[in-house]
């Protein structure tokens, strides 16, 4: 893996709240700001998949398959809180 330095500009409040954070964790205070650059790519990557995804939607077809399920009750473990 390739590394490379990059000189980043927090705000001292959030510097301070990182430091803080990173040593609860027992981690450097670079693993902490990886870790959560890579989360935010990961969420942000996760949420246009899922906007792609609804964008192929076909609801009709949906509809479809979800009225074959007839009147049948849930399968065990599958039910709505409350039934």
């Amino acid at each position: 893996m390739r590394k490379s330095n990059f000189a980043l500009r927090l705000q001292p409040s959030l510097l301070d709240e990182a430091r803080k954070l990173a040593e609860a964790e027992g981690v450097a205070l670079n693993q902490l700001i990886n870790v959560a650059v890579a989360e935010k790519l990961s969420a942000l990557r996760t949420e246009t998949y899922f906007a792609e995804r609804a964008a192929r939607a076909d609801i009709p077809k949906a509809i479809a398959l979800l009225k074959r399920a007839g009147d049948n009750p849930p399968v065990k473990g599958d039910e709505l809180p409350g039934d």
